[in-house]
């Protein structure tokens, strides 16, 4: 007959030696050695035809219980009367007593063990996340423009105000130099008197000038034009534009009445 066994994975004799009390609801107090040796050999055996690891302290713990076992099976030794007294050689020493602490220490362990075990699985489940800042959500408190200030402060920021509200009263008058088209038209005609009749357009200008100065050059150069007093040209495409003189005389007198700005 084939015999199928089915163990469960203890973690050490102690915990066999538990689930064997747990499993016949046995007080670990008074514990039948002889029905406990026997179910725990009963493991160690099938562990062996199992071809499991049966480490030292399984074959330790079956020695310790074979030792117990044999003697609480040994009679007690006999009680002597001495001088009106009863003396039991054996002082009433349970042989069971030092497994029956152990026991008691590895069931308080396990329990904590279990206990702590749920702890972890209940962590587990709960999800965290790191912390934000929540200092945006705190209330804005406006500070006080004039903590720590005394009338005398007060008195000396008034004073610097009024030196300056006095400062920016004072007016100033800036007058600038103005060019008229008709004298840059006389500047115009003379340069070209100069040059023989000829110059650049570039000549007319450098990075002094000011903008009214440029804007007025422009006027002169159309009014002389429209006076047929110059042309402007090309000789190609972006080069520089080329004035020159119209007529071999250049009258660099203007009529008063024609150019009045």
């Amino acid at each position: 007959m084939k015999v199928t066994y089915k163990l469960e994975a203890f973690e050490g004799p102690l915990d066999l030696l538990l689930h064997l009390i747990d499993k016949n609801e046995l007080d670990i107090y008074n514990i039948p050695v002889k029905e406990i040796t026997d179910q725990y050999l009963e493991y160690v055996q099938a562990m062996h035809e199992l071809e499991l690891d049966v480490t030292s302290e399984f074959l330790v713990m079956a020695a310790t219980l074979l030792s117990i076992k044999s003697k609480m099976l040994l009679p007690k030794p006999p009680v002597i009367e001495y001088d009106d007294a009863l003396f039991d050689m054996e002082d009433d020493f349970d042989p069971r007593a030092e497994l029956v602490q152990k026991l008691i220490e590895y069931r308080k362990y396990k329990s904590i063990a279990d206990l702590l075990r749920d702890k972890e699985v209940e962590r587990s489940l709960v999800y965290t996340r790191e912390p934000e800042d929540l200092s945006t959500f705190l209330p804005v408190v406006q500070e006080n423009p004039v903590l720590g200030l005394v009338a005398m402060d007060l008195l000396i920021a008034f004073q610097r105000t009024l030196r300056k509200m006095v400062s920016r009263n004072t007016i100033s008058k800036i007058r600038r130099d103005e060019i008229s088209v008709k004298d840059r038209m006389k500047e115009v005609l003379q340069l070209l008197k100069v040059r023989s009749g000829k110059f650049l357009f570039s000549k007319l200008f450098d990075y002094q000038m000011t903008r009214e100065e440029v804007v007025v050059t422009f006027l002169a150069l159309l009014e002389l034009m429209k006076m047929k007093k110059l042309v402007c040209y090309q000789h190609s495409l972006f080069e520089d534009i080329v004035i020159q003189a119209k007529g071999e005389e250049l009258n660099v007198e203007l009529p008063a009445d024609e150019i009045s700005y």
